[in-house]
């Protein structure tokens, strides 16, 4: 298998994880690809392959030359269908494939595009489908976004140092069409919170924790924006039940009522960001906003946010991280005992330091 020589173009197809954050940090292998082809004196050409949710994440990001709808449900095989799919894609004539999610099915089309290099991880006995397996060293590759790169590069080459990190890129008149569309107002510094995991309640911290947070800024003179899916209904309409009459009317229940477009739009709107382990923590870490990034069942030694103006909030309770959906334990101690008072001491933090390139990630324990 050869690369593509020094000053020519290199068409590379990516197939496409299935989560918002995972997506959100796969622009980091976009990036370094584009980068390794410049240093060779040639351009690299990118389209993406993945889910149509994912679409107003990929158009935002400018290494992406075309996002290509993945039309099949999570999970179903539809081996006819992949197999159209791929030969439709065989026009294109790919230099590369790369293979970012882990399973069978991901891999299987790529066989059918006859891209003469196949790349992945080893697993599910994808050997058979990809031509350019490489083997997994979870201790030297500890982070998503480092296997995501290092699938870009040729074998055992060194990551780059700094990694890139995600930047989505936001047009004004899109931010302008979002606000009028949902009324809202920027007279008031925006705080955005995100209440919701899909991963499940072990990831999320307590409705009463933020409503005593959002109160507060409230009192401060800002506003808050609640963003999530129509399944984070509950929770904030919880949130908003436990604020005061007068502090309810600062504060807007935006889930279920933006489309993942407007929430990218809105949320750089931001002052400010504080946010479950979630897909949208990633999207506020690749939109550069302070964040406030609350870890419980999970951990940030495998998937942190990606920007400089972070705090990283989790407890040293012996349980966590457990990496389970619903608390094992039924008391969701990692969660709850990240007092409101410890959360609005890391968001004065990076407020004070927003805009310092000077300033480090740090987690409070």
């Amino acid at each position: 298998m050869t690369e593509v020589s020094s000053g020519a173009s290199k068409k590379i197809l990516i197939v496409g994880p299935s989560w918002v954050g995972d997506m959100v940090m796969a622009q980091a292998l976009f990036i370094t690809l584009q980068a390794q082809a410049a240093a060779a004196g040639g351009t690299a050409i990118i389209d993406v392959l993945a889910p149509a949710w994912s679409r107003p994440l990929l158009v935002r990001m400018p290494q992406v030359r075309h996002a290509i709808d993945l039309p099949f449900a999570h999970g179903e095989l539809n081996l006819a269908g992949r197999y159209r799919l791929g030969h439709s894609l065989r026009k294109e004539r790919y230099d590369q494939v790369i293979v970012l999610p882990n399973s069978f099915k991901s891999a299987l089309l790529t066989l059918f595009t006859r891209s003469r290099k196949r790349t992945g991880w080893r697993g599910e006995a994808r050997g058979i489908l990809l031509n350019d397996v490489r083997q997994l060293d979870p201790q030297a590759l500890p982070l998503m976004v480092q296997r995501f790169v290092a699938l870009g590069l040729p074998e055992g080459a060194s990551l780059p140092d700094p990694l890139p990190r995600p930047q989505l890129i936001t047009d004004p008149a899109s931010v302008a069409l979002a606000l009028a569309d949902l009324q809202l107002q920027t007279t008031r510094p925006v705080l955005v919170i995100c209440p919701g995991a899909e991963f499940g309640d072990a990831k999320q911290w307590p409705a009463e924790h933020f409503a005593s947070l959002s109160a507060r800024k409230i009192e401060d003179g800002w506003q808050v924006w609640i963003l999530g899916s129509a399944k984070d209904n509950h929770v904030a309409t919880t949130i908003k039940d436990l604020l005061s009459t007068v502090a309810r009317a600062e504060c807007q229940d935006l889930t279920g009522r933006t489309s993942l477009a407007q929430a990218i739009d809105l949320m750089s709107l931001a002052r400010a960001v504080v946010s479950n382990d979630s897909g949208l923590m990633h999207v506020a870490a690749a939109l550069a906003r302070p964040i406030v990034a609350l870890y419980g069942s999970t951990s940030a030694d495998f998937t942190p946010p990606l920007a400089d103006n972070v705090q990283l909030l989790a407890t040293d309770i012996g349980c966590r991280p457990c990496f389970e959906r619903t608390c094992p334990l039924q008391h969701k101690r990692c969660l709850v005992d990240l007092s409101p008072q410890l959360a609005l001491g890391a968001l004065e933090a990076v407020l004070n330091r927003a805009g310092s390139p000077t300033q480090t990630d740090g987690e409070q324990r």
